[in-house]
């Protein structure tokens, strides 16, 4: 089984849209997602995911259910520093990498700002909801893996967020959401894709084949955006 997860376009926050370049990258997205076999769409609530998934599901004549668990992970963690609320993966460096159990993937939740910002409840309910939504097609979570009586092939695409993809990968293959949230990337309108390996009989493991790819971005000239991206340099 397949599992594509789709950053929104680039994002115009304030109206909770697209940017004029947001809808250019959607456009480009839907000429590489139309041309695959996807059995069932999926979006969050937000107007910047349903936005960025319309061109898509026009182009294929399809539509998504929409989920409110995907919608993005809210602002719910107070700065240390400035005592202002923010979503949980802006922190400055000198301040997380320090964290140790920030780094633990069954503590990291339980960490003192996580846990005042009840971000334990948020990735408790989008693990939940993704283990019944995979139950759904035949996947049932036991322990760090998930059981299944016959695999299938299907493709599943998720029209979502940053913040939220990375809690789902967190769950699927048991990293620590920091060390994805911090870490790694995910440009606007790129495309994350894990798939099961089932190398045993009732078996099967969800595992990242590809992250933050953004190549129909490239191949038409569009550059990525770096909305989410801190570059600036000190």
């Amino acid at each position: 089984m397949k599992l594509i997860f789709i950053r929104h376009g680039e994002p115009d926050y304030e109206h909770d849209t697209l940017t004029p370049k947001g809808w250019r990258e959607a456009e480009l997205l839907s000429n590489r997602i139309s041309k695959l076999n996807v059995r069932d769409f999926y979006c969050s609530p937000l107007g910047r995911a349903k936005d960025t998934a319309s061109l898509t599901l026009k182009k294929m004549g399809r539509t998504a259910t929409v989920l409110d668990w995907l919608q993005e992970v809210p602002k719910s963690v107070t700065d240390p520093e400035t005592g202002k609320k923010h979503v949980p993966w802006d922190f400055m460096p000198d301040f997380w990498t320090v964290q140790c159990d920030l780094y633990d993937k069954d503590k990291w939740f339980k960490n003192r700002i996580m846990a005042e910002g009840n971000v334990g409840e948020t990735y408790r309910k989008v693990s939940e909801e993704l283990d019944t939504l995979l139950r759904s097609y035949g996947y049932s979570r036991s322990g760090m893996l998930y059981r299944t009586e016959a695999g299938n092939c299907d493709t599943i695409v998720f029209f979502c967020h940053l913040g939220v993809t990375c809690l789902m990968l967190s769950h699927l293959i048991g990293i620590a959401a920091p060390v994805l949230w911090q870490g790694f990337f995910l440009a606007p309108t790129s495309v994350t894709t894990v798939e099961t390996e089932e190398r045993k009989k009732g078996e099967a493991f969800f595992r990242c084949k590809s992250f933050g790819d953004v190549s129909h971005l490239y191949v038409a000239g569009e550059p990525a955006s770096n909305s989410g991206f801190f570059n600036e340099m000190y």
